[in-house]
């Protein structure tokens, strides 16, 4: 009995650590790449990062309980906790640049191996499962979904032999989710219907 509550408080503990909101500091040498540092709330420096492994941060002075990173080794941006344990990929939001997606009404946009899009929370847990080819982020507790999707590129030379990579996502079906990805609607409507319909707008899809 006394062995079980043990590992029990060991499991909390580690499930509580992980929740810990941090700060990544960075400092440049002469080198490349930078020096980065893992903060708690008070700026203590709890560890440094591998600089072998860790080649740019997106979550620099950003409090949190989870930092964005490129991470040798991983395709895309991955947000990673105080432990350094890898919780998922970040959505990238502009094509043919880095731009990973950021934390809009406590969601953000997460991807799996397959490229299919899913959300997370500011705590870093994922409370919607990676399965929409496109999504939005949320706007007022709504956000558009898009299946059965093309690229189509912006000019005619442009191809993905060319070496141009200005495109856009084209959908035969759209609908919208709630925040806790409830389907709300989904049909042969286009993205400007559910957009209308919802009242969705934002800078970036």
């Amino acid at each position: 009995m006394k062995l079980f509550q043990l590992i029990l408080l060991l499991l909390i503990a580690n499930v509580l650590n992980a929740q810990q909101k941090f700060t990544v500091r960075t400092t440049e040498g002469d080198t490349w790449p930078s020096q980065y540092y893992l903060v708690d709330e008070r700026g203590n420096t709890l560890k440094a990062l591998d600089s072998t492994k860790y080649f740019v941060c997106f979550s620099e002075n950003t409090p949190g309980y989870f930092a964005v990173f490129g991470i040798k080794g991983e395709k895309g941006w991955v947000a990673i906790d105080i432990n350094e344990r890898i919780l998922f990929k970040v959505y990238n939001t502009s094509f043919g640049e880095p731009s990973p997606d950021e934390i809009t009404e406590n969601r953000i946009r997460i991807v799996d191996d397959a490229g299919r899009i899913g959300f997370a929370d500011h705590l870093g847990n994922i409370v919607i499962k990676p399965h929409y080819e496109i999504a939005t982020a949320f706007h007022k507790g709504k956000a558009i979904i898009g299946e059965v999707c093309k690229k189509v590129p912006w000019d005619e030379h442009e191809d993905e032999n060319s070496g141009c990579h200005h495109y856009s996502i084209v959908c035969q079906k759209h609908g919208y989710i709630n925040a806790d990805g409830k389907l709300q609607l989904f049909g042969d409507f286009t993205f400007e219907d559910i957009q209308k319909k919802i009242r969705w707008k934002s800078a970036d899809l």
